[in-house]
């Protein structure tokens, strides 16, 4: 049985202006021990599939309006209040992109990684600093018995980073839902921190969902990848076969939008036009506008997913 399985999840955001629906009937599985890349532009939907996940969508003005998120045989959108409040932090962790808006700037890094050890694992006040002080070394961070006691806007970015990621982890989650981890950090810091995250996932056969825009980030640590666009996925796969034989024009796109080792010197090809609307999408396949390959029934019906066989899935026409 999968760890998390998200059937027609739709989210939606309700405005003046009209009804955005930033995650729409999205399907998506992973198992224990797995890690999973959802991928995408930014304003896809992948930041806001995993706060649907957590609970965590912002209401008013947004809602979760539709579909299942299995978590371990249970279904999270039926659960009080009380009951998510255990699961977030223990055992569903979320790395977020801004550190800024995850640290409280009145309590020092170390009293906020030992608030999860004490309220999930039962420390008591010693027990979690000194588990605090062990994810800080985890992480990277030089003099942890000192830098415990620091207070956010002593640190730099990446330090930051480093303490969201410290938060996450700290409790060994089951599930660990990773929005952009290592963004702010530089290469040698990077590759630390995801080698953490794998260690992590073999020590407790955890599951890890990668959102993302790097590629080589992609290839280098999932198992699987799901390409989202205008809150849908269009194409999933192995990663073995994305990087082989990227099926859907937009994949096609990101591809191509990515340098590569020898090609010193020649161009990238970005994807033309810009993203659309969600409250205004074009009739038809989503991504027809900017698509070279669209055709009569791209501008005049919607794609479903089209099962190519265990687990390779794409929408689109040219597919059928």
């Amino acid at each position: 049985m999968d760890l998390l399985s998200i059937r027609d999840l739709e989210t939606s955001f309700f405005t003046t202006r009209g009804t955005a629906r930033a995650v729409n009937g999205v399907s998506l599985d992973v198992a224990r021990g797995e890690t999973v890349a959802v991928v995408g532009e930014s304003g896809c939907g992948k930041t806001m599939l995993a706060l649907s996940v957590l609970r965590l969508v912002p209401d008013p003005p947004g809602r979760i309006t539709g579909g299942q998120i299995n978590f371990d045989g249970t279904d999270l959108l039926t659960l009080p209040e009380s009951a998510m409040r255990s699961i977030r932090g223990n055992r569903i962790s979320m790395i977020f992109q801004e550190p800024m808006t995850s640290l409280n700037p009145v309590f020092k890094v170390g009293e906020q990684i030992a608030e999860a050890v004490r309220l999930h694992q039962g420390a008591d006040h010693a027990q979690a600093r000194e588990a605090a002080m062990e994810m800080l070394h985890l992480v990277g961070i030089p003099n942890p018995e000192r830098r415990v006691d620091s207070y956010p806007h002593e640190m730099s970015g990446g330090m930051r980073q480093r303490v969201v990621i410290a938060m996450a982890l700290a409790c060994n989650p089951d599930l660990v839902l990773a929005d952009e981890p290592t963004t702010a950090l530089d290469v040698t810091i990077q590759a630390q921190i995801l080698q953490l995250m794998m260690d992590l996932k073999e020590r407790k056969n955890s599951a890890i969902m990668l959102i993302t825009h790097d590629l080589g980030i992609v290839a280098q640590t999932c198992s699987r990848v799901a390409v989202m666009y205008a809150g849908r996925i269009v194409e999933q796969a192995s990663v073995a076969d994305l990087f082989r034989e990227p099926l859907h024009p937009y994949t096609q796109g990101l591809m191509r939008s990515v340098p590569r080792l020898g090609d010193r010197g020649s161009a990238l090809e970005p994807i033309q036009g810009m993203v659309p609307s969600l409250m205004a999408l074009p009739q038809g396949c989503p991504f027809h506008p900017r698509c070279p390959h669209a055709f009569d029934r791209c501008r005049a019906e919607r794609p479903t997913l089209l099962d190519l066989g265990p687990g390779r899935g794409v929408r689109c026409w040219l597919h059928a």
